[in-house]
C-alpha cells in the first residue's frame, strides 16, 4: 500500500484541527500552547497598564479623576464605543476590518429619529419602534458588507470603505447635513436613567458585551470565527460554513453599531452626522491594543474591554490635568504601534 505523502498528510491534519467544533490553530501542539501563554500574558499587562493609569491619575487629581461621577462618566462615555469594538473584535479575528461602522451608527441614529417623529415619538412604543430600526439598519448594511466580502470575493478594506461614505452620505441626504434632535423622551428617560446608580446605557452595554464575549470564548459560533482567522481554507474543508459565517459576523458588526446610534442619540440627544467620523479608528485601535491579532485568528473580548478604556482613562485624565488633547492621540498612536508589534513578535514565537 502506498503511503500518503507529505502534503496530503499536512493537509489532513491542517483539516482535523479546524474542525467545526474547534479552532484551526494547531491546538495540541507545543507552539499552540505558546501562543495561548502569550495571549493571556498581553491581557495580564494590557490590564496592568490600565490599573497604572487609573492609579497615577488618581493621585495626580484625586478630588477630580478619582470621584464617582467623573468614573460613572468615563464609563458611559465608553460604553458607546465598546459596543463597536466588540463587534469589531469578531470582525477582527477573521482576518477582515470594518472601517464603516462609524457611518452605520450615524445612519441608523438618523432612521431611528425619522421614524419615531413620525409615529408622534410621544409614547413607549415609538422608542421602542426606534430601538428596532435602528438595530435592523445597522444590521441591514452589515449583511451587506458580508455578502460583499464573503460571495463578491471583495477585499474588506475596501467594502466598508464604500459603505462608510455611503453610510455617512445618506445621513447627509436624509438631513440635510444638519443633526436631528432626538426625542425628549427618549433623551430624558434611557439617556439619563440609572440603575443602582449607574446609567442603563451602560448596563445594556455590559450585558450585550458579556453575551458575546461568552458566545466567543465557548460557543460553536466563536470557534468558527477563530478557524476562519485561523486558516479559512482548512476551517472550509472541516465542514465549516465560511462565507455564510463571514455574512454573520459582519450583520453582528452592523447589528452592533445600530444599537450604538441608538444609545449615542438618547445619550447625546442629537444625531451627531459629524461627529464620528474617527469612530472607526477608534474601535479597531481599542481591538489591536487589547489583544486581537490583525492577522486573525485570536484575540478576547475581555482583552477589547481593557483597550477601550487605556484610551477613555488617557482622555479623561488629561482633560482633567490640562494637558493639550493632541498629546492624548500623541500616546494612543504609540501604544497602538507597540500592539502591533508585540502582535508581530507573538507570531514569530508562535511559528518557531
Amino acid at each position: 500500500m502506498t503511503a500518503p505523502s507529505r502534503s496530503s498528510k499536512s493537509q489532513r491534519t491542517e483539516t482535523e484541527d479546524a474542525g467545526p467544533d474547534g479552532v484551526a490553530a494547531r491546538a495540541g501542539s507545543p507552539g499552540a500552547g505558546l501562543t495561548r501563554r502569550l495571549g493571556s500574558a498581553q491581557e495580564v499587562w494590557i490590564g496592568l497598564v490600565l490599573v497604572a493609569l487609573l492609579v497615577v491619575f488618581s493621585l495626580l487629581e484625586p478630588d477630580s479623576f478619582a470621584t464617582s461621577f467623573n468614573l460613572l462618566n468615563l464609563v458611559a462615555d465608553a460604553a458607546i464605543l465598546l459596543l463597536l469594538a466588540v463587534g469589531m473584535t469578531y470582525v477582527i479575528i477573521t482576518s477582515g476590518i470594518d472601517l464603516s461602522v462609524g457611518g452605520l451608527l450615524v445612519f441608523s441614529g438618523v432612521t431611528a429619529t425619522k421614524v419615531m417623529e413620525a409615529t408622534g415619538a410621544t409614547s413607549t412604543g415609538s422608542l421602542l419602534l426606534g430601538v428596532v430600526v435602528a438595530m435592523l439598519t445597522g444590521l441591514v448594511w452589515g449583511v451587506l458588507n458580508g455578502a460583499l466580502v464573503a460571495y463578491g470575493r471583495i477585499p474588506p478594506l475596501i467594502v466598508t470603505l464604500g459603505t462608510l461614505g455611503m453610510s455617512l452620505g445618506g445621513a447627509l441626504l436624509l438631513t440635510g447635513g444638519v443633526d436631528m434632535r432626538a426625542p425628549g423622551r427618549l433623551n430624558l428617560g434611557l439617556g439619563l436613567d440609572k440603575f443602582v446608580g449607574v446609567p442603563v446605557i451602560v448596563w445594556i452595554s455590559v450585558a450585550v458585551t458579556l453575551v458575546l464575549g461568552v458566545i466567543l470564548a465557548q460557543c460553536r459560533f466563536g470557534r468558527h470565527t477563530y478557524a476562519i482567522g485561523s486558516n479559512s481554507k482548512a476551517a472550509r474543508n472541516s465542514g465549516v460554513l465560511v462565507n455564510k459565517h463571514l455574512v454573520k459576523v459582519y450583520a453582528l458588526a452592523g447589528l452592533l453599531a445600530g444599537l450604538a446610534g441608538y444609545l449615542s442619540l438618547a445619550k447625546y440627544g442629537v444625531t451627531g452626522v459629524s461627529a464620528h467620523s474617527t469612530d472607526n479608528l477608534q474601535a479597531i485601535a481599542a481591538v489591536v491594543i487589547g489583544g486581537t491579532s490583525l492577522f486573525g485568528g485570536a484575540g478576547t473580548v475581555t482583552g477589547t474591554v481593557i483597550g477601550v478604556f487605556i484610551p477613555a482613562v488617557l482622555q479623561n485624565g488629561f482633560q482633567i490635568l490640562g494637558v493639550k488633547p493632541f498629546w492624548q492621540q500623541v500616546v494612543v498612536g504609540a501604544v497602538l504601534i507597540a500592539a502591533v508589534y508585540l502582535d508581530q513578535w507573538r507570531r514569530k514565537a508562535r511559528d518557531n
